[in-house]
């Protein structure tokens, strides 16, 4: 796999040139729910710089290292908020900005975001909601974003990463995850 041939140590993160690739693609998907976040905390930038920066670190413009340092910063925002959706906003963003690290969080991200566009709608809707947002993530997939999230392995499968044994596999993450997972695969 393209992983191994770059010096990759986890099949989780992915080839530099790949990394980047699914980036804008994870930004995309975290700032459809920015407006949650921001609703709360109007003055507080760090999701939507994370997501910027993700963008141009996905065009080539900030190094690796730079942004590997700086990947904390927008998902802290989360504790500025008090909202579940808020949060999940706000953690949608972090796991953006951690792509340059791990291109498997750009999936984290995708997650995050539907997660917090499911806890924003009523109970009896949320269901739906979350249909709608991975249809909506979906439907942002390029054929090279495809090709690069097909090379992570599934979910559980690989301890060394965002889709080892954490947050994303359990519940609404992991549905997510999943569902997005046999998308990229079959589509």
């Amino acid at each position: 796999m393209r992983w191994q041939a770059a010096g990759v140590v986890s099949p989780q993160a992915l080839s530099e040139v790949d990394r980047r690739c699914v980036a804008a693609w994870a930004a995309g998907c975290a700032e459809r729910v920015l407006p949650l976040f921001e609703a709360e905390a109007p003055d507080d930038d760090r999701p939507r710089d994370g997501v910027a920066r993700t963008r141009a670190y996905s065009r080539g413009e900030l190094d690796t290292a730079g942004e590997i340092r700086r990947r904390f910063e927008a998902g802290r925002a989360a504790s500025a908020v008090r909202s579940p959706a808020a949060k999940a906003a706000a953690h949608a963003a972090g796991q953006t900005s951690g792509v340059a690290h791990m291109g498997a969080h750009a999936l984290g991200a995708a997650a995050y975001a539907a997660k917090a566009v499911s806890l924003a709608a009523p109970a009896e809707e949320r269901t739906g909601a979350l249909a709608l947002e991975v249809a909506a993530q979906v439907a942002l997939l390029t054929p090279e974003v495809r090709a690069a999230l097909r090379q992570l392995p599934a979910l559980g499968e690989d301890s060394a990463g965002p889709l080892g044994p954490g947050l994303l596999s359990s519940g609404v993450l992991a549905e997510v995850v999943r569902a997005l997972q046999v998308e990229v695969a079959t589509g």
